[in-house]
């Protein structure tokens, strides 16, 4: 495996279009590069289970993002039908607390019945677009953004969960707390140059890779891109160059 491989791998796409031809479109730009692709609630809602299933026969790693967020039961049964679909990835959200986490992989459990591959499972702990006056004032959460996520990457580890969603300014310290192999998947990647959008909490990709993630999430700047190809492949030369 090529060092440009192993790095494409770690990139998720986020084909965060309304309908399948439109991801179609894309993933026929970027065929050949081996990213994992994100597939969230917009297209999910839209295209259904069977697209997850036909990216799955194409060979890709699939990364569900649907961060379920519900009664522990609910989220159990959500977790089996993912699990079910052979998705590698999916999410939950830490806020629903540890009971409902452990829920998750209950689900997970049940619908392997002891065989095939396990997904990864990881919780959101705050999303990068929320900045600390959304999360005080807002939300209702006190104290730093950093120290909320770190406080909910200790309860997803507690409840046997592999990892967090958090944005790449928190991982150096959910590291050192949970491990260097408690994953971390980090959204809220911009190139240099790029447009911050709705996000808040951002670096680069090859920053992000600096503090340690395992993952990073790219959408816009690849899938807004005049020529997506390219816009990746400069993305991962970035990274090397770095």
């Amino acid at each position: 495996m090529t060092e440009t491989t192993q790095t494409a791998e770690r990139i998720m796409v986020a084909l965060d279009y309304a309908t399948a031809a439109e991801a179609e479109r894309l993933l026929r730009m970027l065929e050949g590069i081996p990213c994992y692709m994100k597939v969230g609630m917009q297209l999910f809602y839209s295209a259904g289970p069977d697209f997850v299933r036909q990216l799955k026969e194409r060979g890709y790693k699939v990364f569900l993002d649907l961060k379920m967020h519900d009664i522990p039961n609910t989220v159990k049964g959500g977790a089996e039908s993912i699990t079910r679909l052979g998705v590698d990835m999916f999410n939950v959200h830490a806020a629903g607390g540890k009971r409902m986490m452990e829920a998750a992989l209950e689900g997970v459990d049940k619908a392997l019945n002891g065989t095939g591959a396990r997904p990864i499972v990881i919780a959101v702990t705050q999303l990068t677009s929320t900045d600390q006056t959304v999360m005080n004032r807002e939300i209702g959460i006190p104290g730093t953004v950093e120290d909320a996520v770190v406080r909910y990457a200790r309860t997803a580890q507690a409840a046997g969960l592999d990892g967090v969603v958090a944005s790449p300014r928190e991982v150096v310290r959910i590291k050192s707390v949970c491990g260097a192999q408690f994953a971390t998947v980090t959204p809220g990647i911009r190139p240099a140059g790029s447009a911050i959008g709705d996000q808040s909490r951002v670096m680069t990709p090859a920053e992000a890779f600096a503090q340690g993630t395992d993952y990073v999430v790219i959408g816009r700047p690849i899938t807004g891109a005049d020529d997506p190809r390219a816009a990746l492949e400069g993305i991962v030369a970035s990274i090397h160059q770095a």
